[in-house]
């Protein structure tokens, strides 16, 4: 099977089930296994498993639907608040930077009741929006990174990608939001990148295909900000971009994909 699925029953937390249902008619299938889903999906989960490792993310914390609302002391503003499930930019708005805790309660609360999901609030981490596409299960390849062009926001504007710069694409043009290969790094980024990439990757144990996404401070500080297991294949998107930039065509990269799922599960 060819697992292209993102979600079900409109919601992006039961994207494990399904692999887990392939696997338990015995199916083989593309991408990650329904654990490494689970792991990689939950930003909350993985983010407290890549800063065991070292790996460098931002502080964060989750809030609970019911819980009592409290802002721990090390968590200071200004904080992103985003779902712990929901990916693709769903529930991300300029409204989910906030600087004040009466702010961060309001955006909990959106996310509690409009993406039913528990929220996370991170430190909002200012700089270039990078992504690393790599295959592979036991060897590993990374593409060339990536980066989003913000274009020209309005001014005040914060540098994220929400859910509207990421779907409308009449916005898109209007602002002058693309993305492309990653220019003028500073010296040694490129490879610490790549390497924390590969890092990441195992660390986490993922399997067939992912994207890594990183933010890039202007004083040289690398943030994970998070993993993305079974991205988007589509022929215009980033990961397949990167592939063509790499020397590997559009048909050879879905080859590739299959290829490593074949090889993934003959191995289980």
């Amino acid at each position: 099977v060819f697992n292209c699925c993102e979600g079900f029953r409109g919601s992006a937390q039961y994207e494990y089930a399904v692999a887990a249902v392939l696997e338990m008619h015995g199916w083989r299938h593309t991408g990650s296994t329904p654990t490494r889903l689970i792991v990689g999906r939950n930003k909350s989960m993985s983010k407290k498993i890549l800063k065991h490792h070292g790996i460098r993310v931002p502080e964060f914390a989750t809030f609970h639907p019911g819980d009592p609302f409290l802002r721990p002391s090390m968590l200071r503003f200004p904080l992103i608040v985003k779902s712990t499930a929901e990916h693709s930019s769903l529930g991300i708005a300029q409204a989910s930077v906030v600087g004040a805790d009466d702010k961060l309660k309001e955006r909990v609360q959106f996310i509690h009741e409009k993406l039913r999901t528990d929220a996370m609030a991170e430190e909002y981490i200012e700089g270039r929006e990078l992504y690393v596409a790599i295959p592979g299960n036991r060897r590993l390849q990374t593409f060339p990174i990536w980066e989003m062009d913000f274009g020209n926001l309005p001014e005040g504007s914060s540098r994220i990608a929400t859910e509207k710069i990421k779907w409308d694409l009449e916005y898109q043009k209007k602002i002058g939001i693309k993305t492309g290969p990653a220019e003028n790094l500073p010296e040694g980024v490129a490879s610490r990148i790549h390497d924390l990439s590969k890092r990441t990757y195992r660390i986490l144990g993922l399997n067939g295909y992912a994207r890594m996404d990183f933010r890039l401070t202007a004083d040289g500080k690398v943030f994970l900000m998070e993993p993305n297991p079974n991205p988007d294949l589509g022929r215009a998107e980033d990961f397949a971009q990167s592939a063509v930039r790499a020397g590997t065509d559009f048909e050879h990269l879905i080859q590739r994909v299959l290829d490593l799922g074949l090889e993934y599960q003959k191995s289980r």
